[in-house]
């Protein structure tokens, strides 16, 4: 004879209050997302409040920070791309990282915002990065990882996309 054993202890309970761990779980990804908007946005800043970096030459800066990575890079013609105006893709990438980590922490186009920080860290990681040995002393593959379950949940509480969804909902979505 087989007994039924309940399994599923984080299910909401019938009279529609949660759980520790079904609010535990619902918010599971909020540090991640203040962790990443955070790091972004003050990497970003970092970026253009250095006045060292956004030069094409000189200790410190993008140009000479390219230069040493191109020969280690897993796609030295990414590396090539980015020589041809390494202030201008400076800049690119701290704006970058100031949109996504707005988006992200904001809750703002919140697929679009992880897509980016996505895109960005496999970039890093496929350049500046891709000669750190042993791969797991390297950042950019970690970030990069961080992004995804962000990518595939999107921002669905605590966002602007959570308010836009529920406002669509009380007002009959789109007309």
């Amino acid at each position: 004879m087989t007994h039924g054993m309940r399994t599923d202890r984080n299910t909401t309970r019938l009279d529609g209050h949660r759980t520790w761990r079904d609010t535990a779980g619902h918010y599971a990804l909020l540090p991640l997302r203040v962790f990443l908007g955070v790091t972004f946005i003050y990497a970003g800043l970092d970026k253009l409040t250095d006045s060292a970096f956004m030069k094409s030459g000189g200790a410190g800066s993008v140009g000479d920070t390219m230069r040493a990575a191109r020969d280690s890079a897993a796609i030295p013609a990414l590396v090539d791309l980015a020589l041809k105006n390494p202030v201008g893709f400076g800049y690119a990438i701290a704006l970058g990282e100031l949109a996504v980590g707005i988006g992200i922490l904001l809750g703002l186009f919140g697929r679009l915002a992880a897509l980016g920080g996505a895109l960005i860290s496999l970039s890093l990681w496929l350049t500046v990065s891709w000669a750190t040995t042993p791969y797991y002393y390297g950042n950019d593959l970690a970030y990069l990882m961080a992004w995804l379950p962000l990518i595939l949940a999107g921002t669905p509480y605590l966002s602007l996309d959570a308010a836009w969804r529920g406002r669509r909902r009380l007002t009959g979505g789109y007309r």
